[in-house]
């Protein structure tokens, strides 16, 4: 259960930071004039965060343009970030129906224009939020379908994939997703982590030194190639990389004790050993056995005098009369 919540964490910290509608054309086909005013009102409380007065303009939107595909994307990625604010503030029952409503805009999306990957790829990013993989992994395989070239559908894939624990199938998905942008840091950190559950520690601190070279400000990825090169027992590596991860981010409490743990390791490894010391019980002349040998000693001379009772004493038969 820990390692699975570990991994939930870690997909939803990267695969989720992703833009919200601001992120996709402004020019689009249909709509135009009232629906287009009320979709200025909403991005800008995007902008500021208010997502609820964001989704009401977007109400808006949709109702002056019922056709427009894009008006569903709109107010779907609207629902996806009010889904996640609420995620982050506890309430999870708002969450879901938040997550629930982007979920069904998208699904709207797609009715209306089937062959377009966008609505595949906008949907399962929901799904990666609400840790629905198997949904994401449809999904994503449709958007593939329909243009194989998606380098945001293979990165979004491999995190599902992870959240999946398959992580060969995690790893070529990044692989591509890698090879169409290598500048996407997340494609090596999460090909790292991958590679890693998959005990390849090599491969796995290779992906971290190439995000670390193309970031090299970016405390995570110290406190992660710290952690593979401990799980590796190479710790003296581990503690320059862990020290490293403090001084970006000295708050960081779990790679201290991650710190604090190498540095043990390497000081009972360079420990003198141990003076010899007697145990109890080792000694030759113990109370117990003395006492056997007290026990002993009895025996044998009452078995002694036994065998010479009634016997003739010879020293009286020369004895002088």
């Amino acid at each position: 259960m820990k390692t699975r919540t570990i991994l939930i964490l870690s997909i939803l910290s990267t695969a989720l930071i992703l833009a919200g509608p601001t992120a996709h054309a402004k020019k689009r086909g249909g709509g135009g004039g009232e629906a287009d005013d009320h979709r200025r009102k909403a991005l800008q409380f995007v902008d500021a965060k208010q997502f609820d007065k964001a989704i009401e303009e977007f109400n808006k939107e949709v109702e002056a343009a019922p056709g427009e595909p894009e008006a569903y994307r709109d107010r779907g990625t609207a629902y996806r970030a009010a889904g996640r604010a609420a995620a982050a503030a506890g309430d999870g029952p708002v969450s879901a129906t938040r997550f629930n409503s982007s979920v069904a805009d998208f699904s709207k999306m797609i009715e209306l224009n089937p062959k377009s990957p966008v609505g595949y790829l906008e949907r399962s990013q929901t799904e990666l939020a609400q840790i629905q993989f198997d949904g994401a992994v449809t999904d994503l395989s449709k958007a593939l379908e329909l243009k194989a070239d998606e380098a945001l559908a293979y990165k979004f894939r491999g995190f599902a994939y992870i959240g999946l624990k398959q992580w060969d199938k995690a790893i070529a998905d990044f692989t591509v997703a890698i090879q169409k942008n290598p500048s996407d840091i997340q494609n090596y950190d999460q090909r790292a982590l991958a590679y890693r559950n998959m005990n390849n520690f090599d491969a796995a601190i290779g992906d971290y030194t190439a995000a670390i070279e193309k970031n090299p400000s970016y405390e995570p990825e110290y406190a992660r190639r710290g952690y593979t090169y401990a799980l590796g027992e190479q710790y003296e590596k581990a503690i320059v990389d862990y020290q490293q991860a403090l001084k970006l981010d000295p708050n960081d409490q779990e790679t201290g004790e991650r710190l604090r743990y190498a540095q043990g390791r390497i000081a009972a490894k360079n420990a003198p050993p141990p003076t010899p010391t007697p145990t109890p019980g080792t000694s030759f002349f113990t109370p117990t056995k003395i006492l056997f040998a007290l026990i002993a000693l009895v025996i044998i001379a009452v078995v002694a005098r036994l065998m010479t009772r009634g016997k003739p004493d010879e020293t009286s038969s020369m004895r002088i009369r």
